[in-house]
């Protein structure tokens, strides 16, 4: 049986180990330009000793941005930004994949440039609020997307996996959970469409599949991944038919052949939906388990166990850079600096230097 320190093939790209990066909000992105800073190379290259480095949510076109400082993969500029980081990440041995985020109807025109306007699958608001420049403000009505406006969506999702791998990417993950504009369509709390994109369970599959599938024609099955959370009601969101829902989409995904996916667990009674859902995939299989604190060493039994083949570490590895290290012997970890989670000093990443040992 494998163990977390065991290398693995990831669809032809070998990963020194089974433990992976979760993808975090890291809001430090170049405001005007919206491009990765240096700072932004740094934090992920002293990470790079994870298996897998998943990164912050990137907007794939301008309009999906749903918080400040937050980057993306549309323009020339954010390209050249990225390459930056891959390589540091490469030089120090490390892979990465681009996590492309549409955040949907969760936003705020002040977030925009022009007179762009956060979008959904429906016109239907989402309870909350989202940070601006101005403070905090609530979240707008999304403009419902037209029929022609889903397939540029789709569109741009293939077009930032494009630039991803320009960029330097070892692939990207698309990113199905959480409330944004995907599980926004697979939701009937915020899809209310009668047409093809919406209505039954097959109909509000059809965007995430249209997606993963113009992706992996893009760049390759073996680049992408797809991170979902179901059940989960952060940003609003409510699924009704969660089961059915998601048979459903990984049913109409599987032939694909994709490298991975990424489940976020919402709560522990949802193991045996994850189980299930481990059994209907044919390829790699990561975690990011449900538990009461960060998630620690104890999750790494879940490789040994055979639930998972990787697990996805969040919030230890901001304030753990070398966090594998720090597993293989259970500690000393570092605690988490609540004033650094979402900022910190000038630099806002590096105010945890490695405990000896770590080894």
């Amino acid at each position: 049986m494998p163990t977390a320190f065991d290398s693995v093939d990831l669809a032809g790209t070998r990963l020194a180990n089974r433990i992976a990066m979760a993808p975090m909000t890291r809001s430090r992105a170049d405001a005007e330009l919206r491009t990765p800073t240096a700072a932004v190379a740094e934090y992920y290259a002293q990470r790079a000793s994870a298996g897998l480095i998943i990164t912050e949510g990137v907007q794939p076109v301008a309009e999906g941005q749903g918080y400040p400082f937050t980057p993306g993969l549309h323009s020339r500029e954010q390209i050249a930004a990225w390459r930056r980081v891959t390589d540091a990440v490469h030089e120090r041995g490390g892979r990465i994949f681009a996590q492309l985020m549409h955040s949907g109807r969760i936003g705020h025109p002040d977030l925009l440039d022009g007179d762009l306007h956060p979008v959904g699958p429906s016109a239907v608001a989402a309870a909350g609020q989202v940070f601006t420049p101005e403070g905090p403000k609530d979240f707008v009505t999304p403009r419902a997307l037209t029929g022609d406006q889903v397939h540029e969506a789709v569109a741009g999702f293939a077009n930032a996996a494009r630039n991803a791998v320009e960029a330097g990417f070892d692939g990207v993950e698309i990113h199905g959970a959480n409330g944004y504009l995907i599980q926004q369509f697979l939701a009937s709390g915020s899809n209310h469409r009668t047409d093809e994109w919406g209505g039954s369970v097959e109909n509000r599959v059809r965007f995430a599949v249209e997606v993963v599938k113009a992706v992996a024609a893009e760049i390759g099955p073996e680049r992408t991944g797809l991170r979902i959370s179901p059940a989960n009601t952060y940003n609003d969101i409510s699924e009704t038919d969660t089961e059915e829902l998601y048979t459903a989409l990984l049913t109409a995904i599987e032939p694909v052949g994709i490298a991975y996916l990424h489940v976020l667990e919402t709560a522990p009674e949802r193991r045996p939906l994850v189980l299930d859902l481990r059994k209907r995939f044919a390829g790699t299989f990561i975690l990011n388990p449900a538990t009461e604190e960060e998630t620690d060493a104890a999750s790494l039994a879940l490789i040994e166990d055979g639930t998972t083949d990787l697990v996805a570490f969040g919030r230890l590895f901001i304030a753990n850079p070398d966090l594998p290290a720090r597993l293989r012997t259970d500690g000393p970890y570092n605690e988490l600096d609540a004033a650094t989670m979402y900022g910190g000093d000038e630099r806002g990443y590096i105010d945890y230097p490695a405990l000896e040992p770590v080894g």
